[in-house]
């Protein structure tokens, strides 16, 4: 009679044993050879393969070719031709000179005075005023090795608190250089303006109808600020300006604008940067030079190129000064590119006189008839 699961005894329990071990050669090597062979095999197999890194991190520098120069006050009169031309240029540097822009040089070096006033207080007060992310504007870090040796930033906003805030911490100073700023800022904007819609119009290309609103707290002009420290070397020079680079290719759409317009004090290298390399130039005394913004390529759909640009200054005996006013408009239109439209009502009225005149023309034909 078979035995079912169910007539096993209660008590019972079933014994599984594991099959023995497999029986080892007599003439096996000892753990000691063994452990070599493993070491040896685990070294060739987990070898790391030597990296060897690019020489040229940097981006390259491209030939040195001097931007357009162009005339504020003959914008109106320049012709198509000329003004393909200015596009080309335009779009292969990424920036260009204005010159007679109406702003006189001696308030220009004024306000550039007043900013370097600003970076004479105290370092616990630049350290209450610092950028944070909960604040948007007021002094940058400092860096370098060497707080002597090193460059300064102060970011500039026409905003009341901000103001009533930077006040309280350079009372009578502050309020002198915050009002001529805000006499500059109106014939920076003006400059910007005009430059604007002349790329818009010249441009062979629509340019795109976009907000700046969108998505984008800043919607006014805001102006950066920088301290370049005194006695620069060569090789000083050069190691500040790969981290200005580095930090401001990692920084440089913080703020969206269309375009950058720069004041510089003294004589000047100007060093422009893209993706694909970096050129420079020796602006002329008293212009302005403008570089092109993450806006204006998206508007122009990529006809005109971002770069970032900034002055470099060396060997001079006392600290220089510059300011780059970022210029974001609230709307860029195609108003002015735009054939003109004829509306419903209006072609109405027309259909309607030109049976009129059809019905009139016809009578008369008969008429004479």
């Amino acid at each position: 009679m078979a035995t079912t699961p169910e007539s096993l005894p209660e008590n019972r329990v079933i014994d599984f044993r594991a099959p023995p071990p497999s029986p080892v050669a007599p003439g096996h090597r000892s753990s000691l050879t063994n452990d070599e062979v493993l070491t040896e095999f685990l070294e060739n197999s987990l070898k790391v393969p030597d990296l060897i890194l690019p020489d040229r991190v940097f981006p390259r520098q491209k030939a040195s070719q001097n931007p357009l120069k162009l005339d504020l006050q003959s914008l109106e009169s320049i012709e198509n031709g000329e003004g393909l031309k200015i596009v080309e240029m335009i779009a292969r540097v990424g920036c260009l000179e204005v010159i007679n822009h109406g702003i006189s040089k001696d308030f220009i070096k004024s306000v550039l005075a007043a900013g370097a006033d600003i970076f004479g207080i105290s370092p616990e007060k630049k350290k209450i005023a610092a950028r944070s992310p909960e604040r948007l504007f007021g002094f940058e870090e400092i860096h370098g090795e060497e707080e002597d040796e090193t460059n300064e930033e102060f970011l500039w906003h026409r905003d009341e608190a901000f103001k009533a805030e930077m006040e309280g911490i350079w009372p009578i100073g502050y309020s002198n250089f915050s009002e001529k700023m805000e006499k500059l800022l109106p014939k920076i904007e003006e400059v910007a303006s005009r430059i604007l819609l002349f790329l818009q119009n010249i441009s062979p290309r629509k340019f795109s109808d976009i907000t700046t609103m969108e998505n984008q707290e800043i919607t006014e002009s805001i102006c950066y600020i920088y301290k370049h420290c005194k006695k620069m070397d060569g090789v000083e020079c050069a190691d500040s300006l790969k981290y200005d680079v580095i930090r401001m290719l990692i920084k440089g759409s913080e703020f969206p604008h269309a375009l950058c317009l720069h004041l510089c004090s003294g004589s000047t290298d100007f060093h422009v940067y893209s993706k694909k390399g970096w050129a420079s130039f020796r602006p002329e005394e008293g212009t302005i030079v403008i570089t092109v913004g993450d806006q204006l390529q998206a508007w122009s759909n990529g006809q005109y190129r971002h770069v970032i640009g900034r002055p470099m200054f060396k060997g001079e005996d006392e600290d220089c000064i510059s300011m780059a006013f970022l210029y974001a408009p609230p709307k860029v239109t195609n108003s002015i590119k735009d054939d003109k439209t004829i509306s419903f009502s209006q072609q109405i009225v027309i259909a309607i006189i030109f049976t009129l005149l059809y019905q009139l023309l016809l009578r008369i034909y008969y008429m004479i008839l």
